[in-house]
């Protein structure tokens, strides 16, 4: 003890490894308080880095880049010329697949020519068989007047075949001043532009193409005299009237015409009447045929009755 007495004690035993675990003791321990989360560790924190993210960023420049783009092409016209001339998406991978047109088979033709066909038809080269629209092809076909029916299939992989039934020329049908071809069935197929069916019969006048069933008996009843009929004409859409290759106009009543016809073919047979020089036979009167001379006939006619009136007097 010193002389106040207080206890004195060695330095050495306070080390200061105690001294700090004193002080640590003695200092006021303060409750610990929770920690905060900064807006950067949530949900939101996420979401604000990735929009920040310089690929997303990039990506999303692009991705307006690309819009604008595609919005100015598709303005322009530019996207539909590119498929016209190359063909859809899914053209372009369908052929990258082997999946394109390698071969088109054409049957049924006669009068037409495959390229017509593939024309009429729509067949380009930018086409695939998956993306082709088969009856619609066939539509396009039909809606063609040589062409009756028509059938398009797909062979896979790689082929395409069309079979067309034609409509014939049957008849040739003038009207207003312009001839067309016709087939059995009526239908004009095509203008008359050269001498090609020259040999066909000609019909004339309105509504001459849908009587052409009609016709088609009068025909068959001349026997004989059908190869002398060269053209027919519809009057008043009612009655027919014939002309042969000598010229000469038969008219044919409105009922019945195809029997009066056989009862010329009777009188060619019997009389040879269509022989003689005469311009017109009309036969619209039942049970009565009436001849008309040619000028030349009429004026020799005149004559000799005059002769034989003169020698009576």
């Amino acid at each position: 003890m010193d002389g106040a007495r207080r206890v004195l004690r060695s330095l050495t035993g306070f080390t200061a490894p105690n001294a700090f675990a004193y002080a640590h003791a003695a200092a006021p321990v303060s409750p610990a308080r929770p920690r905060r989360r900064t807006p950067s560790s949530g949900v939101v924190g996420r979401i604000t880095r990735f929009l920040a993210h310089p690929l997303f960023t990039s990506a999303l420049v692009i991705a307006l880049l690309g819009g604008v783009f595609a919005y100015s092409v598709t303005k322009s016209g530019a996207y539909d010329q590119f498929i016209h001339e190359v063909g859809t998406p899914g053209d372009l991978m369908a052929r990258a697949l082997g999946l394109g047109i390698e071969q088109v088979t054409i049957s049924g033709i006669s009068e037409l020519k495959e390229s017509e066909i593939l024309t009429y038809a729509g067949v380009k080269a930018r086409n695939s068989l998956p993306y082709l629209d088969a009856a619609a092809m066939r539509e396009r076909l039909r809606s063609i007047p040589l062409i009756k029916d028509a059938e398009v299939r797909k062979l896979y992989p790689n082929r395409l075949a069309i079979s067309v039934v034609e409509r014939q020329p049957f008849a040739l049908w003038q009207r207003a001043g312009k001839i067309e071809i016709v087939s059995a069935d009526g239908m004009p197929i095509d203008e008359m532009r050269d001498g090609r069916f020259a040999r066909l019969p000609l019909l004339v006048g309105a509504g001459a193409n849908e009587r052409i069933a009609d016709y088609l008996k009068i025909v068959a009843a001349a026997g004989e005299l059908s190869g002398k009929i060269k053209a027919a004409a519809l009057v008043s859409r009612r009655r027919w009237t014939l002309y042969t290759t000598e010229g000469v106009e038969i008219r044919l009543p409105e009922n019945d015409p195809a029997g009066a016809v056989a009862a010329l073919a009777q009188m060619q047979r019997e009389h040879r009447i269509l022989d003689k020089d005469i311009v017109a036979v009309d036969l619209r009167t039942p049970g009565r045929v009436v001849v008309r001379l040619s000028e030349e006939a009429a004026g020799r006619r005149l004559e000799a009755l005059s002769r034989t009136t003169k020698g009576k007097v």
